[in-house]
């Protein structure tokens, strides 16, 4: 049965809570100690913990082209297929095979829509649509045409692609490193979420539970910043509200946490006393970090935004100001890329709106000397059909192309590929836990051995399928 907390005399209160204030504070303190090495990270129980090898990055910006992005208009060149433009598609390809919209329906050939060329020293065939990325980045991009996953519906996909099931109330990847790493920043989130929307395709909707913590502890959990407006509701301060009367507000709120906490060892108590913390140091730090009017204006000729307008460009500015202020894991939603219409028009007007924005973040870490420790990680949570559906494309699990650059993945390299159709992934076939697998390792973690006890099972990111790292892709 539930015990209440027993009455405390004024004077035993203060005696009890400065206590409590200065274990914090020491807490706080050697969590940031533990920070300053190679080889050492704090996690939430405030105990060093060894990482399993040196790592190759600090932080992952992943560019997330929400509804499925069309990899046969975009960064998988397939000439067979437009040799075949409205034949039909050959039964021994998609019998048996899982489709979404177009089950039953005649399945025909549908040519891609837009011209590839070669790009860069590397010569990476990359499509026209991505006149900026491509001619100056082709020579950072990792691209891998191999890629496959086990949902054909948006949401299911999204999760699975953010938490390495379709199950719902798992934890998302970002939860993960930040359980694992800790953050790097004392005043801004660890985990931070922006949407932009545009003008082309269906907007599918991107639920909160895509950057949630699941069973991890709930200090954890991904923090949307808002593209427009107040970036976080109700950071600032009510009128006649003084820093001093809000600090001391919230040490004595910490002081009754830290109380609650001894008694009942509970971690959401612990997460209410570091959001506490981390909401009130937000309220400085996130107006100095949504002011951008002193970057140089070559930075915003760069990117072709000022800030502040909810692009999609301007949130890839803002990814770059967290991940210089420490933000681990930044993950940027561009919904705009559902074209099961139009679908030439749609990709090459969806393109324009990204275009920019991703060849401008890479030029910038580069320009700062971080890309070599930050990843770029861009791509969809699954591809579309080579059949046409009408002028538009259905939605496809068996192969599909992500890309990433930096934090020591092979620059201006392809890897992979889909049969001639662009059907299913044939050549060195990558899946979404392979990615995650990947991704851990460069942060300096073992996914084999990175796991967190929920319901008396030792549970993972990247679940008992056998995922790897493909090092084939790695420097």
């Amino acid at each position: 049965m539930f015990e209440l907390p027993s009455p405390i005399a004024r004077r035993s209160f203060l005696k009890r809570s400065g206590v409590s204030l200065g274990s914090m504070a020491l807490g706080s303190l050697l969590a940031r100690e533990g920070r300053a090495g190679d080889t050492t990270v704090p996690k939430w129980d405030g105990v060093i913990h060894p990482i399993h090898h040196a790592p190759k990055a600090k932080r992952i910006i992943w560019l997330y082209m929400a509804g499925g992005m069309t990899h046969l208009e975009t960064f998988d060149h397939k000439p067979k297929l437009a040799e075949l433009n409205g034949q039909p598609m050959p039964e021994s390809i998609t019998k048996g095979q899982q489709i979404a919209q177009l089950q039953g329906a005649k399945l025909t050939c549908f040519a891609p829509q837009h011209p590839f060329k070669q790009w860069g020293e590397s010569g990476q065939s990359i499509s026209e649509i991505w006149p900026m990325l491509a001619s100056k980045c082709a020579d950072d991009m990792c691209i891998v045409r191999s890629l496959h996953t086990d949902a054909i519906n948006h949401d299911p996909a999204h999760t699975f692609m953010n938490t390495g099931t379709m199950n719902a109330g798992r934890p998302a990847m970002g939860s993960w490193l930040l359980y694992g790493l800790g953050a790097e920043s004392e005043n801004l989130p660890g985990f931070v979420v922006m949407v932009s929307t545009g003008k082309f395709g269906q907007k599918q909707p991107i639920a909160a539970r895509q950057w949630h913590s699941g069973f991890l502890p709930g200090q954890f959990q991904g923090v949307e910043f808002r593209g427009t407006g107040d970036p976080v509701l109700y950071a600032n301060s009510p009128k006649g509200v003084t820093p001093q009367r809000q600090r001391d507000i919230v040490d004595a709120v910490q002081s009754l946490n830290g109380l609650a906490n001894q008694r009942l060892d509970d971690p959401e108590i612990a997460t209410r006393i570091s959001q506490y913390e981390l909401a009130f140091r937000m309220q400085s730090s996130v107006p100095d970090l949504m002011d951008v009017r002193n970057e140089p204006e070559h930075i915003f000729e760069l990117y072709g935004t000022r800030g502040g307008d909810g692009s999609f460009a301007s949130n890839c500015l803002l990814a770059r100001r967290l991940a210089e202020r420490g933000t681990r894991f930044i993950q940027l939603y561009h919904r705009d890329w559902d074209h099961h219409g139009a679908v030439k028009e749609h990709s090459a007007g969806t393109a324009k709106e990204v275009d920019q924005g991703v060849a401008a973040l890479i030029t910038d870490l580069k320009q700062r000397d971080m890309l070599k420790d930050t990843i770029i990680v861009f791509g969809s949570e699954f591809g579309r059909t080579p059949m046409a559906q009408g002028s538009g494309r259905d939605h496809h699990l068996a192969g599909f192309t992500m890309w990433f650059a930096g934090g020591g993945f092979k620059p201006g390299f392809s890897y992979g590929a889909t049969d001639e159709f662009g059907y299913k992934a044939v050549e060195n076939r990558v899946s979404v836990h392979d990615v995650h697998a990947t991704l851990l390792h460069q942060l300096g973690i073992d996914h084999n051995r990175f796991t967190y006890k929920f319901q008396g099972l030792d549970a993972k990111l990247t679940g008992v399928e056998g995922a790897r790292v493909v090092n084939e892709i790695l420097t």
